[in-house]
């Protein structure tokens, strides 16, 4: 990832900052979600430019202009590895996170297990009226 970095303007090089592991592991579930949100728009802005420049080229196919596509292409690589970095940590903590859910409804179960009131008794519940008016 680092070949594809010299070609980034500024704001894109402070977003592939963001993934440096020490500030992508400090971040929570809603955090990181943002930053996908954040990095898959600049993989499909880049994509998009670089499509549309090879749609633009002589040649009608993409792969025979990809040469002359160098720098839109280079930035959009750049921000596909970097997509599938906020994915794996996203889904990494997605995971602990449903763990830790699964894991406090588990014990929450467990604790209220046998809390409840028991069933009555039978002799001590109450005789309808046919029975007491049976009974006499």
């Amino acid at each position: 990832m680092e070949n594809y970095l010299r070609g980034l303007k500024e704001s894109e090089q402070d977003l592939n900052r963001e993934l440096q592991p020490a500030r992508l592991g400090a971040l929570g579930e809603e955090d990181l979600l943002a930053l996908h949100r954040r990095v898959r728009q600049a993989r499909n802005k880049h994509t998009r430019n670089y499509r549309r420049k090879a749609a633009a080229a002589d040649q009608c196919a993409r792969g025979a202009s990809h040469p002359k596509g160098g720098k839109f292409r280079h930035r959009a690589e750049a921000f596909e590895e970097a997509l599938s970095i906020v994915s794996a940590r996203l889904a990494a903590v997605a995971r602990l996170e449903a763990e830790r859910l699964r894991a406090e409804r588990l014990t929450r179960a467990q604790a209220s297990r046998g809390t409840g009131q028991r069933a009555p008794a039978l002799r001590s519940l109450p005789r309808t009226l046919a029975q007491a008016t049976r009974d006499g």
